[in-house]
């Protein structure tokens, strides 16, 4: 059974779509949190549920936090519906979770602003949409960057 259809039929977690079925789309993506911290995209529909045993796993369902019942969006997320990024929504999962690596990235090692757009490029270039150019992603990515401290260095 393929970690997608796990995560939709045990648990209950359809926020990860299924796309292409073959891995390359990246819509079914979701995030590896390591024991050192790190953070790094997994696709689901290509690897079956037991790769997944003992690892640390967020889907899109866990990106956002509650508090006083309040739904507070990750810096990511609210900047996709800032530059009105998404259309379908279909693969903004798989966006988020992208997106959320690759920032995690920069907080690691930093780049020179002189390299971040190309930088965000090769980091979601994976990342297919079918209704929107990806330049909305793009701006959203790179307004998160340059407002975190310590992501990019001149």
């Amino acid at each position: 059974m393929t970690m997608i259809d796990f995560l939709h039929e045990y648990l209950d977690l359809t926020g990860t779509h299924f796309g292409c079925g073959q891995g390359i789309c990246h819509a079914c993506t979701v995030m590896e949190i390591h024991p050192d911290g790190s953070k790094s995209e997994t696709r689901t529909c290509i690897f079956g549920a037991h790769y997944f045993a003992g690892k640390n796993i967020v889907t899109i369902e866990g990106q956002a936090t509650k508090k006083d019942g309040v739904l507070i969006l990750t810096p990511i997320q609210q900047a996709f519906i800032d530059n009105f990024a998404f259309q379908c929504g279909y693969c903004a999962p798989g966006f988020v979770a992208g997106a959320t690596v690759f920032l995690d990235r920069l907080n690691r090692h930093p780049i020179k602003r002189a390299n971040l757009e190309k930088a965000i490029e090769e980091a979601l270039n994976d990342h297919i949409c079918r209704c929107t150019g990806y330049v909305r992603y793009y701006e959203a990515i790179r307004d998160v960057a340059l407002a975190t401290p310590g992501c990019v260095i001149d």
